[in-house]
């Protein structure tokens, strides 16, 4: 473990103040970095020997070990204001699913329980939790029953959370959809490539990382009266992949690609759905900086 970071920034109100991050990858970056800025005292747990060393050059505190373990518990002080869990999977398989989201979410809960109760506890899960496929709107009451494998494991984290009575003061589940923004652009990829994974004709429901980011300081943030809600995360324009490949391959100058008709890698076709946000913007008035897919990928800097 490294030294204690001293990130705080002079005067801040946040001085002072602990934030945890579990699985420090490529969102929690993104937010240890803003709480940096904010003076907080950021800890980052993460697997990644290189992220840590970028993240403690930073000012960030890190904790490099496997989160589903224990040996983790004695190196991070209990009683932290805030911990964010946005671990991902170690492998496509599930039992790396079981292993980083299950285990891993058994792991915090027992932590807190021995170490110190956590503030404001929040899970990253995924809209991969609902299994409607007829193109209908998602909502955060939408059933879950019936969805495959890789999301029932997930509906396991979040139930380890939502149970996990004595771990936090309050908790929050984002269900993310399809997160892309700097240097994460894999469907602009496929499109450089000239095949894209799965069907045209479904929607893509995106997120981009800079407004999943402000949606966890939303919660962090929020009134005291508000607790132990799940959030739908994404922005305000799904449309069919077909028209979204279309604008990329017109925005770079490159034939419109065929689609596969398969998912990409181990992983099924994304069923069609149009995920809704309309709950975490009246509870907590977030707005997506990137409300569509065109203005996401411009920030990109496509050319």
């Amino acid at each position: 473990m490294s030294a204690a970071a001293d990130g705080n920034l002079s005067g801040n109100p946040e001085s002072g103040r602990r934030l945890v991050i579990f699985g420090c990858g490529y969102v929690g970056t993104a937010v240890a970095l803003q709480a940096v800025a904010r003076g907080l005292q950021v800890t980052a747990l993460t697997r990644n020997i290189s992220s840590a060393a970028v993240l403690r050059e930073q000012g960030v505190a890190t904790v490099i070990a496997d989160l589903a373990g224990n040996e983790w518990h004695a190196m991070i002080p209990g009683g932290a204001e805030f911990a964010l869990n946005c671990v991902s999977a170690g492998s496509s398989g599930l039992e790396g699913y079981r292993q980083s989201y299950i285990e891993g979410m058994q792991s915090i809960t027992t932590w807190c329980r021995r170490q110190g109760t956590v503030g404001t506890l929040i899970y990253t899960s995924s809209t991969s939790v609902y299994p409607q496929g007829d193109g209908s709107e998602i909502e955060e009451t939408s059933p879950t029953a019936g969805v495959g494998e890789r999301g029932s494991l997930l509906l396991e984290a979040e139930r380890l959370l939502q149970q996990g009575v004595g771990c936090c003061e309050r908790w929050f589940i984002l269900r993310i959809a399809g997160i892309y923004g700097p240097g994460r652009h894999h469907l602009l990829d496929q499109v450089r490539a000239g095949r894209v994974a799965g069907k045209g004709g479904h929607h893509l429901n995106l997120a981009h990382r800079d407004d999943i980011a402000a949606a966890i300081w939303r919660c962090f943030d929020a009134p005291g009266g508000i607790r132990n809600e799940v959030y739908n995360i994404a922005d305000d324009g799904p449309a069919r992949k077909s028209e979204v490949v279309e604008w990329l391959a017109a925005q770079i100058g490159l034939p419109v690609p065929g689609f596969s008709e398969m998912g990409s890698g181990r992983r099924p076709v994304t069923p069609d759905r149009v995920i809704v946000n309309r709950k975490i913007k009246r509870a907590l008035g977030w707005r997506p900086r990137y409300p569509t897919f065109r203005d996401g990928y411009a920030s990109l800097g496509l050319r």
